[in-house]
């Protein structure tokens, strides 16, 4: 095949992924907007704005209302993909204090932490830790994820440890928990789009297997790197961020 040919190919193969990339990104929005619609009437039963519930019908209207969520959340993250895909998302880095922002996605878990009987906890660092430079919106989805998949992976009494600590000329994020843990043969597999352990998918069922992929793929946008150790009793997800580096003329 001619240099020509093969650019010819490449043409109409990259025409072909544009093609593919706008039919998934129309097809999940209007899928997200219907469920979104959906939502809001479920959220009016459940606020009995049509009047009182027997037990038995707010049970299941919650249970409608959750898994209504995880679907709204799965088309996100699968947009969100495809957007990556295409290196379509852009990166807006500025100076970041890192934790405030743990500080403020912790309390956002803290009511389903609540509920589920899990104990979340933030291990506040002694000393000032220095600030990073991030996309704070992405950096947030990043550990906003890994302490969503540590409650998920959990049961009823567990612990959640979020921690930071300066490491070398970077910020050790870490988020340690003693759920189920992730088997040694699934470990190298972890960050594989669309993979899932087992055991993961035992004890939930709808999950993507994209989290951790679009995860791993952030934090190396930042420079970083996203790592992990686990045995057969929890897992602990290290996110590895450079510090801003002081320059003379900033002194």
């Amino acid at each position: 095949m001619t240099t020509e040919e093969l650019q010819k190919e490449n043409e109409a193969l990259h025409k072909e992924n544009e093609l593919k990339g706008e039919i998934i990104s129309m097809t999940g929005h209007q899928v997200r907007t219907s469920l979104s619609a959906m939502k809001w009437v479920l959220k009016m039963f459940l606020d009995k704005d049509f009047g009182e519930l027997s037990t038995e019908q707010e049970q299941m209207l919650k249970k409608a209302s959750e898994q209504n969520e995880r679907v709204i959340s799965l088309v996100s993250e699968m947009l969100t993909l495809n957007k990556a895909a295409d290196g379509a998302i852009p990166y807006v880095f500025t100076p970041t204090e890192p934790v405030p922002l743990l500080e403020k996605i912790i309390f956002e878990f803290m009511s389903e932490s609540y509920k589920k009987h899990i104990e979340l906890l933030f291990l506040r660092p002694e000393n000032n830790i220095p600030a990073i430079s991030a996309d704070i919106n992405k950096l947030h989805i990043v550990i906003e994820n890994l302490v969503d998949n540590a409650l998920k992976y959990s049961k009823e009494g567990d612990k959640v440890f979020v921690s930071i600590t300066p490491v070398g000329n970077n910020v050790d994020i870490s988020i340690k928990d003693t759920g189920i843990g992730i088997p040694a043969e699934a470990q190298s597999k972890i960050f594989t789009k669309f993979f899932r352990a087992d055991n993961a998918q035992t004890k939930d069922t709808l999950g993507s297997g994209i989290g951790l992929y679009m995860c791993k793929k952030i934090v190396e946008a930042h420079h970083g790197s996203l790592t992990f150790e686990s045995t057969g009793h929890g897992s602990t997800f290290h996110v590895l961020i450079p510090q801003i580096v002081a320059t003379d003329n900033a002194k």
